[in-house]
């Protein structure tokens, strides 16, 4: 499922969502399923995504998420680095 951004047109918030094609998602603030597709997600900043990606998986770590990594792997893990 393809994650895009929405803009109700109720409310004028703006939201994403994993949708289907065949799903028409509503709105969080109003309910409403008014809501515009829009064309262009905003992007990571430059050289920031690493960064993101490796908090995210420091998170699902701490919740017990990766315990298919090897100790040593976990460990690169736990110090920030690539695993």
């Amino acid at each position: 499922m393809p994650l895009f951004d929405f803009r109700c047109q109720a409310c004028q918030a703006e939201f994403e969502r994993l949708v289907r094609a065949s799903d028409t998602p509503s709105c969080p603030q109003c309910g409403s399923t008014a809501i515009t597709k829009l064309l262009v997600s905003r992007l990571a900043p430059a050289g920031k995504i690493e960064d993101i990606r490796l908090s995210n998986r420091r998170a699902a770590h701490a919740q017990g998420l990766f315990n298919h990594y090897s100790p040593a792997e976990q460990q690169r893990l736990l110090k920030g680095k690539p695993v």
